[in-house]
């Protein structure tokens, strides 16, 4: 996330990125019977959000979600085969609630968290990117980030609803992981973005999104929905701060706004999963250089080329049984996964459209609407980190083969 200061309180205003030689990258997915490559080819025109609709209660409806995630810090080659994140739900996370930098991903600013909520099949996940503004001051951006991420995923795996606490919401998780780094004693200053989505096991997915992280929600080979970033002015979003006092008697001595929000300023929205849905959170990153259209073709195309999406003669259906897509098996040392291939691609080409100086991403674009006098052109450089969540309606084939 790029940022200066206004007034002593980092934001981040337009500045111009540095350019670098990335390397090739193999593609994952020839393992998954799909030959790839990151071409891309854009789409302006909007996609109209939807409206949800809630299906009648089924109590007997569960569902289970395979998720994954990778990332790329802002200088750093990408590489597919290590820059990624399996998770598996039935892994126990680290007793420390928080990571040595010497653990953390190499994501740069960028951090994510995937936990399950206690011991239930409901997931969290989320993404935070830490503003990169702090460096000016001598603060290390990702230190809040990171910490604000590890928080927010013991809270989760800690949570226990059966012992008297209400249940944990997408806006309760991320204010627990800020007030824990708010009490860092280890964290005096730093800030970042964030979107953090809890879905349960009844197919059930609630977003609290603050910033310009965000999400899609991709179905049956079309986006369904998706963020709306939020911002104080153009590049400058919304984000959780630590602010010393000396910098807010510096912002208030010259009458300067202190950027600094809440978790109660986050948009919270309701969704309801269906089976063979794919959920993908983002740091801006993404979303800077890929369309929502872009991040549809890359998924279209991989849960078409193994089947997970198959054309029938009402159009795009899912396979019944989503798990050998979604579960490694056990002899496989470094697991791949659909979903983990997916988020490899994701990232692999926002890294390369974020060096891509001939093809206007929407990063550009957005300058050239605000400031025409730039002249800004192609990508924009930045930590890139996507999380990549796959629905799946647990006993799904047996319900349709028992009403044949």
């Amino acid at each position: 996330m790029l940022s200066k200061t206004h007034n002593g309180v980092p934001f981040r205003p337009l500045i111009a990125c540095a350019r670098y030689q990335l390397s090739p990258v193999l593609p994952p997915t020839s393992l998954l019977r799909q030959r790839t490559h990151f071409a891309r080819t854009f789409s302006a025109q909007p996609v109209l959000r939807s409206q949800e609709t809630t299906p009648p209660a089924d109590s007997a409806r569960k569902f289970t979600y395979h998720a994954a995630a990778s990332f790329s810090a802002k200088y750093q080659k990408f590489d597919p085969t290590s820059h990624v994140f399996h998770f598996n739900p039935y892994n126990r996370i680290q007793t420390q609630k928080k990571r040595p930098k010497s653990k953390r991903p190499a994501s740069g600013q960028d951090a994510f968290f995937i936990s399950r909520v206690g011991d239930t099949n409901t997931v969290a996940f989320g993404i935070a990117d830490g503003v990169g503004g702090w460096e000016d001051s001598g603060v290390d951006p990702a230190d809040f980030s990171h910490s604000f991420c590890d928080y927010m995923a013991s809270a989760a795996y800690e949570h226990r609803h059966d012992g008297g606490e209400l249940s944990l919401t997408a806006r309760s998780l991320m204010q627990k992981g800020y007030d824990d780094v708010c009490r860092d004693g280890s964290i005096h200053a730093g800030g970042s973005t964030a979107s953090i989505g809890i879905a349960s096991e009844d197919g059930k997915l609630e977003v609290a999104n603050l910033g310009d992280s965000g999400f899609v929600h991709l179905r049956l080979n079309a986006v369904h929905s998706y963020s709306e970033p939020q911002t104080h002015a153009f590049n400058t979003p919304y984000q959780l701060s630590i602010v010393p006092a000396s910098m807010l008697a510096r912002a208030a001595a010259f009458g300067g706004a202190q950027l600094c929000d809440y978790p109660k300023d986050a948009d919270v929205t309701q969704h309801t999963l269906k089976h063979g849905d794919i959920l993908v959170f983002a740091s801006d990153g993404v979303w800077d250089n890929l369309f929502n259209q872009d991040v549809l073709r890359i998924a279209s195309r991989l849960m078409i080329g193994v089947g997970a999406w198959k054309a029938g003669d009402g159009g795009i259906v899912v396979a019944d049984n989503l798990k050998h897509h979604t579960q490694a098996e056990d002899s496989i040392q470094r697991p791949l996964t659909l979903q983990s291939a997916m988020a490899v691609e994701i990232a692999g080409a926002a890294k390369l459209a974020s060096t891509n100086q001939r093809v206007d991403g929407p990063f550009a674009k957005e300058v050239q609407k605000y400031y025409p006098q730039e002249n800004w052109h192609g990508g924009k450089v930045d930590d890139i980190c996507c999380v990549v969540v796959i629905v799946s309606e647990d006993g799904k084939s047996e319900a349709i083969r028992s009403r044949l």
